[in-house]
């Protein structure tokens, strides 16, 4: 499938990639919920089953097949670093940061999603991805200082919601090129089984957590694969093809607050004011290394 990128997404592009950032927010939550009841590897795995086994149902159904063999290379790497590496890192992060923290770090992502881009596809390195990229960097040690409280455990997991960042980032380079052969349905498919095969060595211990955690831990993880994994991705996917990998990027700027919101409410859980600080500081950065300098028009000529 060939869908050129749009100088401006269509309105269907705009509401996938808001359902993409509603229920990605929602994500951060569910993960912290189920956090007391599940490893990081188990939860990865439950949630890409869940996930795959949704997906594959909706592509039987659409009756859309294998994607075309041009589109597996991308596929595999996305499965891999994005599906794979990127949750259990998340997972496990979450377990020493709060939601909130966690967003905003992760969204850190766009910014190395542009050094992958101007590396790997030749796109150059700008002065203002650079002055960004300092900025977030900035704001990631703010939040490791306002974390820290003297101990390791929550540098730890800054540590590792930065590397779920980089994996984010990587696995959008990865997937953008894939999108042009495959549609948003068989990407994301087969990136999900792809992930929870890279995640299969846990399986012991997801059917351990499963019989000791209550019923409503297990549902959340149901829900995690379904919404957040299933109908997220995809919606994701579908937008990507038709914008580029930078200004999709720039959509996730919104997940914070609304982590943020959404912890408050269901995990009464709030950031402390310097890591709402760090993590603006943060989103900042990424928001200089997305911005384009503003061309001075020529001063008009007056007649005498």
């Amino acid at each position: 499938m060939n869908t050129p990128d749009l100088v401006r997404p269509s309105r269907a592009a705009i509401a996938a990639a808001t359902v993409t950032v509603v229920l990605w927010a929602s994500a951060f939550v569910g993960i912290r919920a189920a956090a007391p009841h599940f490893s990081p590897g188990s939860l990865a795995l439950g949630r890409l089953l869940a996930g795959a086994v949704t997906l594959l149902i909706f592509l039987l159904v659409s009756r859309q097949g294998l994607p075309p063999r041009a589109a597996w290379p991308g596929i595999v790497v996305s499965g891999v670093i994005w599906f794979g590496v990127y949750m259990v890192a998340l997972n496990w992060g979450e377990q020493l940061v709060d939601a909130g923290t966690a967003a905003m770090l992760v969204n850190v992502g766009p910014a190395v999603m542009a050094l992958l881009a101007g590396w790997l596809l030749k796109e150059g390195f700008p002065p203002r991805l650079l002055a960004g990229i300092a900025v977030s960097f900035a704001g990631t040690i703010v939040v490791g200082f306002s974390m820290s409280r003297g101990g390791q455990a929550s540098i730890l997991g800054v540590v590792l919601c930065l590397v779920a960042a980089v994996t984010y980032a990587a696995g959008v380079v990865a997937q953008k090129p894939a999108l042009k052969h495959a549609t948003a349905l068989q990407a994301t498919t087969f990136g999900c089984v792809i992930g929870a095969v890279a995640c299969l060595p846990f399986a012991g211990q997801l059917v351990a957590d499963i019989s000791e955690a209550p019923l409503t831990a297990t549902l959340n993880v149901v829900y995690l694969g379904v919404f957040p994994t299933a109908i997220a991705f995809t919606t994701w996917a579908y937008a990507l093809a038709r914008t580029t990998a930078g200004k999709m990027g720039a959509t996730t700027y919104a997940v914070p607050a609304v982590v943020v919101v959404m912890s408050w409410l269901i995990l009464s859980e709030v950031p402390g004011w310097l890591t709402l600080a760090g993590g603006a500081l943060c989103l900042a950065g990424v928001a200089v290394s997305r911005s384009h300098p503003k061309t001075s028009s020529p001063s008009p000529v007056v007649s005498r």
